[in-house]
């Protein structure tokens, strides 16, 4: 069984401003922080 990331805040605000941008789909934005794009789309 895996542990559940836990991600600070700075890191969430981080990749959100970027998601708001548009400057990258969400599918390059997860695989340049490591994450699932639905965790991004949320």
């Amino acid at each position: 069984m895996t542990k559940r990331n836990r991600y600070p805040a700075e890191f969430k605000a981080k990749v959100a401003l970027e998601a708001i941008r548009e400057e990258l789909t969400l599918s390059e934005l997860s695989k340049k922080y490591g994450v699932h794009p639905n965790m991004i789309s949320t």
